[in-house]
């Protein structure tokens, strides 16, 4: 298990930009990146086995009482904790988790990164040894 707290990310509305035909990471999708990268340097090994399944819970602290669509920051957090070296793939994930928690200055994402199967649920704690995950 891995326990992050990261700033909040850019919508993924705001992570990309498109540039003829191209599409690349913006200014500030690859600030949060970076940002993200430099807050996990030298955490010594994170990644799980090579094509080990894993779930990912986050709970997003917005900045403010803005209206946003949660599904918009999850690809820049699965982006950045790839380039991190959290896991080899973002396609690892087979469970994701996302809940909007209560406002917070500046903003935080709380993000848990559990190896599959589960034991327990992340969101209410419930014993989910005799649940099978195909």
């Amino acid at each position: 298990m891995v326990m992050l707290d990261l700033p909040y990310p850019p919508s993924t509305n705001r992570y990309y930009r498109h540039v003829g035909f191209r599409t690349l990471i913006s200014r500030e999708g690859r600030t949060f990146r970076t940002n993200v990268c430099a807050l996990l340097a030298g955490g010594g090994p994170r990644k799980p086995p090579a094509g080990g399944r894993i779930a990912l819970c986050m709970d997003a602290f917005p900045p403010d009482n803005r209206r946003r669509d949660l599904d918009n920051l999850q690809k820049s957090v699965l982006d950045a904790l790839q380039h991190a070296g959290v896991y080899e793939d973002d396609s690892q994930v087979d469970l994701l988790l996302t809940r909007r928690r209560q406002v917070v200055p500046a903003g935080r994402l709380s993000v848990e990164v559990l190896s599959l199967p589960l034991r327990r649920c992340p969101l209410c704690g419930s014993d989910m040894t005799n649940v099978g995950m195909n």
